[in-house]
């Protein structure tokens, strides 16, 4: 029994007490995805040539995504009209099962990019962090809705949200002009896409130009417990000393 309690003490036993801290200082951030009917068009992957464009950029966003640690993120569709799918949250695990119901023509089929806009910015109202980021991917031509690109991008500067645009697709499909317009009046950066591994090096090149960083706080309290075997095995020595000594002495 000694020597049990002697090895016991000597791989130094404890018990803990774990606190996390949900205290998030990171940024709001809100996609604006176009699921117009020209996001079904294929040959954007080089490899998966019959993969739609709309599918490719799904996967590449929940790549992006598992990656922001700190932030707050939403996602709002728009066709020919817009509206919020998802608010913002922490939850990146139920964000990653939403956007697997996304799909082409979910919100018709023309392209409201003003509309678009003003629904991710809706969406960047509720949050409470001081850096707000909106993250527009499209690949047409504004030619629907009932909000303009102009009033849109005049209400994200009076919000001061900061809008990176990305048009995916080949340089003539999508409006390159009115996407660098949108990004330099918002202090932000377009990026054109021709294919998903350029797609992917714009993801990666936001997500420097906007890191996110780990701050939440993770408190781990430790009680050693090796004091308590080596007591016993300390007491039930003298025990037998003791008792060793009384059958000598008889």
């Amino acid at each position: 029994m000694i020597l049990v309690l002697l090895v016991t003490a000597l791989a130094s036993p404890i018990t803990y007490d774990q606190k996390t801290s949900n205290k998030r200082k990171g940024r709001d951030l809100v996609f604006v995805l176009d699921t117009s009917g020209s996001m079904a068009e294929s040959n954007f992957d080089k490899e998966q040539t019959q993969q739609r464009k709309f599918d490719i950029l799904k996967n590449v966003l929940i790549e992006f995504i598992s990656k922001r640690f700190d932030d707050n993120v939403g996602i709002s569709i728009f066709g020919s009209y817009a509206f919020a799918a998802v608010p913002l949250t922490y939850d990146m695990n139920s964000i990653k099962f939403l956007i697997d119901f996304f799909d082409v023509g979910i919100a018709g089929d023309s392209t409201a990019i003003g509309e678009g806009i003003a629904s991710g910015l809706r969406v960047l109202k509720y949050g409470h962090a001081k850096n707000k980021v909106l993250i527009l991917v499209t690949d047409g031509y504004q030619n629907s809705g009932a909000i303009s690109v102009k009033n849109a991008v005049e209400q994200a500067k009076k919000l001061k949200v900061k809008i990176y645009t990305i048009g995916i697709g080949k340089a003539n499909s999508f409006d390159r002009k009115l996407l660098q317009h949108i990004a330099s009046q918002t202090q932000g950066k377009m990026f054109a896409a021709e294919n998903k591994e350029i797609l992917k090096d714009v993801y990666r090149e936001i997500d420097i130009l906007e890191p996110s960083k780990i701050r939440s706080k993770h408190y781990l309290n430790k009680h050693v417990l090796y004091i308590f075997p080596l007591l016993l095995a300390t007491l039930l020595l003298f025990y037998l000393l003791l008792k060793s000594r009384k059958s000598e002495l008889l």
